[in-house]
């Protein structure tokens, strides 16, 4: 179902402000241009730096954690040293004491319970007895030094034991620590490396902008809209106005509006691949894929991504602006190639689900301007309002039920 101008004043009336048509929204200059430029060239060298940096300190990190792997080795190498030579002791304490029990017997006369004193006592003399005695209280005051040294080796050990075990269980501790930084790092590495649009990209778009502006003869302080426009005008080749628009596919249901920083309309239909139309006559503005495939932007979305979304940019005449629509997540894309006019009923793709998506649909974003060559960047800075601050509310041009069999 399409909507006339009459109509669409009075519902654009009672859409939320935001997401109204913008009107007379300064567009930026090719001087702007090049300072932006400039300004994401120092951005991108600072986001080169960091992840040197990150780099830097995941090698430091490494290093750490082979030093403190070759610490817990040579710990557990002395553990086991040490229960070796323990049990080497109480091996000998015990054959100290048999040879202990035995130097009665090595030296007694006779056998029975008293062969000590039959020993002692059957000295010929007191010099012989007394030499008796002394021999017997040598070897077992021997034994029993040899004894005690042995079980004051074993409490050394042992207590050098749980020092060993304490030092490895701290230096495991640590270990763990510095994994988890490591893997902090690489993820701050890995949402440096992942964005959307990425720095270089919107460096690459500022640069296409300044060319693409000069060779139409735009001044350098002077609205590149209005100027694109005006040249469009006087040469001849002005897009035709736009007086209505449609639905981009010809039967389906809405899957969720702009809500919770949803930057567009998102719609489905029963036929997977249903081919995906121009909301209103236009020229090809872009044809590409976005970076968006993994990393922080997608996560926290929470969109499984399984490869570059496929996108179609229109640009659109609509009351004396130029206003762009993006299809996004197209599984193919039509006979179409940039700059070409399409009409509102020219294929211009299939709907599908590349991207970051969690299923077949047809994402579609409205803006007055285009961060790609169309006006804008991606985010707003100091030198004007960027493509996510100038976003269109789809609603406010297109009638949207919650399911539709026409366009």
């Amino acid at each position: 179902m399409m909507k006339k101008i009459g109509i669409l004043s009075t519902i654009a009336i009672a859409c939320i402000s935001c997401f109204a048509l913008p009107k007379d929204v300064q567009a930026k200059t090719i001087q702007q241009y090049e300072e932006e430029v400039q300004q994401y060239t120092a951005e991108l060298e600072a986001k080169k730096a960091n992840l040197a940096k990150n780099e830097a300190e995941v090698q430091e990190i490494l290093a750490k954690i082979k030093d403190i792997e070759a610490q817990i080795a040579e710990a557990e190498a002395e553990v086991e040293r040490l229960q070796k030579e323990i049990e080497e002791s109480e091996e000998e304490i015990k054959r100290k004491s048999e040879e202990s029990k035995n130097i009665i017997a090595y030296y007694q006369i006779a056998n029975g319970e008293n062969s000590y004193l039959e020993y002692v006592f059957g000295a010929t003399d007191i010099t012989d007895m007394i030499y008796r005695m002394s021999i017997v209280e040598q070897l077992t005051e021997y034994n029993d030094r040899v004894m005690k040294e042995l079980e004051a080796l074993i409490k050394r050990n042992q207590e050098r034991q749980k020092e060993l075990e304490a030092k490895e269980q701290e230096l495991n501790s640590l270990k763990e620590d510095l994994l988890a930084e490591q893997a902090r790092i690489e993820a701050d590495s890995k949402y440096l490396r992942e964005s959307l649009p990425s720095i270089q990209d919107q460096i690459n778009s500022a640069q296409d902008s300044v060319k693409y502006y000069k060779s139409l003869g735009c001044a350098a302080d002077e609205d590149i809209q209005k100027c694109e426009y005006r040249i469009a005008q006087s040469s001849g080749g002005s897009l035709p106005s736009v007086g209505f628009f449609s639905r981009p596919i010809p039967y389906g249901y809405m899957v969720r509006g702009m809500t919770g920083g949803h930057m567009g309309y998102d719609m489905s239909s029963s036929n997977r691949n249903i081919p995906v139309y121009p909301i209103a006559a236009g020229s090809i503005h872009k044809i590409y894929t976005d970076a968006c495939t993994s990393g922080y932007w997608c996560q926290q979305m929470g969109f499984w991504c399984n490869g570059n979304a496929k996108i179609v940019v229109i640009k659109h005449n609509y009351n004396g602006r130029f206003i762009y629509s993006s299809y996004v997540h197209l599984s193919s894309y039509g006979d179409i190639w940039e700059g070409q006019y399409v009409s509102r009923d020219k294929i211009i793709g299939y709907m599908g689900t590349s991207g970051c998506s969690s299923g077949e649909h047809l994402h579609l974003e409205i803006a007055d301007c285009h961060w790609k060559d169309g006006g804008c960047s991606y985010y707003s800075n100091k030198y004007a309002l960027g493509y996510v601050d100038r976003l269109i509310n789809p609603g406010s041009l297109i009638s949207f039920p919650g399911s539709w069999s026409n366009r």
